[in-house]
């Protein structure tokens, strides 16, 4: 079909280059006729799918949100009183409209250049700062995925810090149940013991202990003083987790001041809704001396050329490298716009504002249970914060229907109990209403906010001029601006990321996530109340599976690096039920995704690395050598395709054959699906198993480092090992991967708009333009920087990798000044030597237009012509305008510019930049400085004065 006849005009705002007049422009650069036979040459005919898909016909946006409103209006809103780690929040209406549905902050890329993210990454150093206050621990990192695989981290790093002990990680019976089934999981497929325990009698298990894990409070709502708890465990020589609610610790002891190794949790209840379970943002923090081990990204301080405090991500190589075949964590698990929210709803709140949300929530607690007591009803917990436990003897049945009648969820904990959580939403009439489902009375009895004498919190917190100083919401509103303006994201250019796919994130698209009906919906609500959540999830499992050519799909993972641990945990748990536990090597290209690595160590699998021929192609007889070594042990191979060079290898099948022969199982990687989506499926030319990236092929944005949502799609015979429910563990499946059992379902109708808008026509002009475009940028650029990697014909796939490493070995001239350069014409760099050092990867994507491709393509030429005045002796390479760059208005301005090129080319490279031009706020950034000087929080507003 060709694109004009295609029904909707949506494809048309979605795909950059859809004129026929700029297709021929491409083509013709190629040496194409065609854009068919492009396709044709580029992809192997051998994989690709015979049928269209068969997906539903595209939708106009009206039609799209209005099915989505009818999807919605299916969902039953209530009061949230259920607790269990997920609270009701308000989320301040100035960040809610400029932060999360901001595109400017939303459409971020991950910030691993940080001249030109200084904005989100001062947002992120607030969030750090902000948990290291309140949970008493000196470094914290800038998110985690949920407060559940947040504990699961906690604990692989205890064992992984403690080598000296050994034994068994313990945790409090009183931790939430969903984390306890989570922990169980992971610590399964590691190959260590969990025992849960009963640690509210102040006694240990017998035995070595390696690790403990607390919950404060406990989900029974008790606030527990763990101080004579976290002693004994040091003496042990155990380390010590303790999972703590943020807002509760403005009132109670921090963990850190009771001698806590490791706090984490989560920062949802900050402003974040709750997403029917997320993505929601967890922290980390720990005491001095673990910083190195910490899982996650770290927002660092060092300085600029020029001296200024800059911000970047700390310890920056293991975040791009993951460790390969030495990873003992998985460090692409990041909320960052979701941290983000929360850190400007602590920047808004300040202290004492965040205290009085805490003592109201707390007032109203203490007035529930003193009001239950008047009526003769019993609580289980002595103390609370904001949870009671319910004696009901034989009634919670029906007190569960009565609260439900007067429009409140409560939590089902047996036949004799229910529970209660207060939140920063929950009125006087609430209460009322709770009393009357309970007691059928509502006889109020009014209680102040109390904690217990020996656990009131006397040392201070926030006190950072950041936390008390942006109280009006004008004041907030322009501190939110002046960080995004520092910022380069998707609004304001092209990020040709390689790897990354940072395509258009459409305002049809985004719009309905922050709905009542989708937002305000708790992940344990009854399930006839979710009648709408379900359809939405089921309907888009069902694309996928269509997509990919899988049997069965599960959106739980909630990033990518998530999907291939449930992936691979699922290829274990085939292997274990055939009685081949024997079955533990992971086959891994050289060329793969540093993720791949981490993941199949997190399987309790052992890496096996694969050569990568001179072609950029797996080295087949290094492969069937170590398939031949490894036979009886072999349980998967994992691959990326295309691969991560860029290319449609022509041999998958064999690979996948030869895996199959020895009877290991496929792993398919879908970081890459934007360039197969419509012409090959995965589950059809090899594949038993693929995680796809939500946040890459579909549209879902980045958010400058996550939210993400990773699926993992299968063929039949995996699908009783797909993630279980760990608030259900009973529901059977394999082991959970995510607190909630649908992950971060919130951002999940941003994709299913995707696929309805498009239809799959659509998506297969996509999928077609993104290999046009890709292509002529390797075309137009092969004369400056050379292709590295290319396929049949010459060509590539959705990507390409230019090869710098000649020039650097010419003129001194890096990929890293070429990136830095890039700023200047205001663009964000290509993805930066990965997978070859000394390279550049570039993918356009299909929603970028020629005149953008253009205007980068253009760019990158000028800074060919720099090199070679580098080359020519025009100027050394320590003094061009490569290695000065990015060049700040500040420098430019300056009475001591004594550089050997003008001020305009430094500045004004190309004349159309005269009027818009992005200048940094900070010059090249000195990394290693700021490894070697670890400062984690928001440093004193003196260190910023000129």
């Amino acid at each position: 079909m060709t694109p004009e006849a295609i029904p909707t005009a949506f494809i048309d705002r979605h795909i950059g280059a859809r004129r026929e007049a700029d297709i021929r422009v491409m083509l013709d650069a190629i040496g194409q006729p065609s854009v068919d036979a492009l396709v044709d040459t580029a992809v192997p005919r051998g994989i690709r799918q015979s049928t269209p898909l068969a997906l539903r016909p595209a939708r106009s946006e009206v039609e799209t949100l209005t099915e989505l409103r009818e999807i919605a209006a299916k969902n039953v809103t209530a009061v949230q009183m259920i607790g269990q780690g997920y609270y009701d929040t308000i989320t301040p209406a100035v960040i809610r409209r400029n932060v999360l549905e901001g595109p400017a902050w939303y459409t971020a890329y991950t910030p691993y250049q940080p001249e030109i993210s200084q904005g989100r990454l001062e947002a992120l150093l607030n969030f750090q700062t902000m948990v290291q206050d309140l949970v008493g621990l000196p470094i914290a990192n800038a998110s985690l995925l949920d407060e559940s695989t947040a504990v699961a981290e906690a604990a692989i790093m205890m064992r992984r810090a403690n080598k000296k002990n050994g034994g068994k990680t313990v945790i409090d019976a009183d931790a939430l149940p969903q984390t306890i089934a989570l922990l169980r999981g992971r610590a399964e497929a590691l190959g260590f013991e969990v025992e849960v325990a009963d640690l509210s009698t102040g006694v240990l298990p017998e035995g070595e202990i390696n690790g403990i894990v607390l919950q404060q409070p406990g989900a029974s709502g008790t606030i527990h003083d763990h101080a004579a708890l976290i002693a004994e465990a040091k003496e042990r020589g155990a380390l010590v987790t303790v999972a703590a609610d943020l807002l509760a610790l403005t009132l109670i002891t921090p963990p850190g001041e009771q001698g806590a190794d490791i706090a984490v949790g989560s920062t949802q209840r900050l402003g974040v809704p709750l997403f029917f379970g997320g993505p929601h943002a967890a922290y980390m923090a720990v005491r001095q001396g673990l910083e190195r081990s910490m899982p996650g990204r770290l927002v660092g301080v060092s300085s600029d050329d020029a001296g200024r405090p800059a911000y970047r991500l700390a310890l920056q190589t293991r975040e791009q490298h993951i460790r390969r075949e030495k990873a003992t964590s998985n460090i692409c698990t990041a909320q960052a716009l979701l941290a983000v929210v929360a850190s400007f709803y602590a920047v808004y709140h300040g202290p004492s504002g965040l205290r009085a949300i805490a003592e109201g929530i707390n007032a109203r607690a203490l007035t529930l249970r003193a009001s239950l007591a008047a009526a003769g009803i019993n609580t289980v917990n002595a103390s609370a914060f904001d949870t009671l436990t319910i004696a009901v003897p034989g009634r919670a049945a029906q007190v569960i229907a009565a609260a439900e009648a007067a429009g409140i969820n409560l939590r089902v904990i047996d036949a004799d109990h229910v529970g209660v959580s207060v939140d920063e939403t929950t009125t006087g009439a609430h209460v009322s209403a709770v009393l009357r489902a309970i007691t059928g009375k509502a006889e109020v009895v009014a209680a102040p906010s109390a904690v217990p004498a020996q656990l009131v919190r006397t040392s201070e917190y926030l006190t950072h001029p950041v936390f008390n100083t942006y109280r009006s919401e004008t004041q907030l509103l322009r501190y939110i601006r002046r960080l995004s303006d520092r910022d380069l994201a998707l609004d304001r250019t092209m990020i040709p990321l390689g790897s990354c796919t940072m395509k258009l994130n459409a305002t049809a698209e985004m719009e309905a996530i922050s709905w009542p009906e989708f937002a305000s919906i708790h992940p344990f609500a009854p399930e006839h109340q979710t009648i709408g959540w379900r359809e939405l999830i089921g309907g888009l499992e069902e694309g996928l599976a269509e997509i990919t050519g899988y049997d069965r799909v599960s959106i739980q993972p909630n990033a990518g690096s998530q999907g291939e641990l449930a992936g691979l945990l699922a290829i274990r748990g085939y292997h274990h039920s055939r009685g081949d536990e024997q079955r533990t090597v992971c086959l891994i290209p050289a060329s793969a995704h540093g993720t791949n690595a981490a993941s199949a160590v997190l399987a309790g699998m052992r890496v096996v690395v694969v050569a990568t021929a001179q072609d950029g192609t797996i080295d087949h007889d290094d492969l069937l050598a170590k398939i031949e070594t490894h036979r009886e042990n072999l349980s998967a191979i994992m691959i990326t395709y295309p691969s991560t060079h860029g290319v449609f290898d022509g041999d998958v099948r064999e690979v996948c054959d030869a895996v199959h022969a020895a009877g290991g199982q496929v792993y398919i990687d879908g970081a890459n699906l934007n360039a197969l989506v419509g012409l090959a499926k995965p589950g059809e030319f090899g594949g038993d198993v693929s995680h796809l990236n939500l946040h890459k092929t579909f549209c879902i944005p980045h958010g400058g480092g996550g939210p993400g949502v990773g699926p993992v799609a299968l063929r039949e015979h995996l699908a009783p090992f797909l993630p279980g429910d760990a608030h259900d563990p009973a529901a059977g499946g394999g082991a959970p991967i995510s607190g909630s059992r649908y992950g971060s379902a919130g951002v999940l109708p941003i994709s299913w708009a995707y696929l309805r808008l498009m239809g799959g026509e659509g998506l297969t002009e996509a999928t077609r333009s993104a290999l046009l475009s890709a292509n002529y940028v390797a075309a137009r650029l092969n004369e400056y920087f050379p292709v590295l990697y290319t396929g049949e014909g010459g060509l590539v796939a959705h990507e390409c990798i230019l090869d710098l490493r000649a020039l650097t070995a010419q003129t001194g001239v890096t990929a890293e000044d070429v990136a830095k350069r890039l700023i200047d014409f205001g663009f964000h760099a290509p993805t930066l030597s990965f997978p070859v050092a000394g390279t550049l990867m570039v993918e356009p994507t299909e929603s970028e237009d020629l005149a953008e491709i253009d205007r980068f393509i253009e760019a990158m030429i000028l800074i060919r012509g720099e090199i070679d005045a580098v080359a020519a002796g025009e100027f050394a390479v320590a003094e061009s305008p490569l290695r000065r760059a990015p060049h700040t208005a500040s420098a430019l301005i300056g009475d001591d510019w004594d550089r050997p090129y003008s001020r305009e080319r430094a500045a004004f490279p190309v004349a159309s930049l005269r009027q818009d031009r992005y200048f940094p706020p900070v010059g090249r950034i000195d990394g290693a400085a700021g490894d070697r000087n670890l400062v984690c929080s928001c440093p004193p507003i003196e260190d910023f004065e000129d």
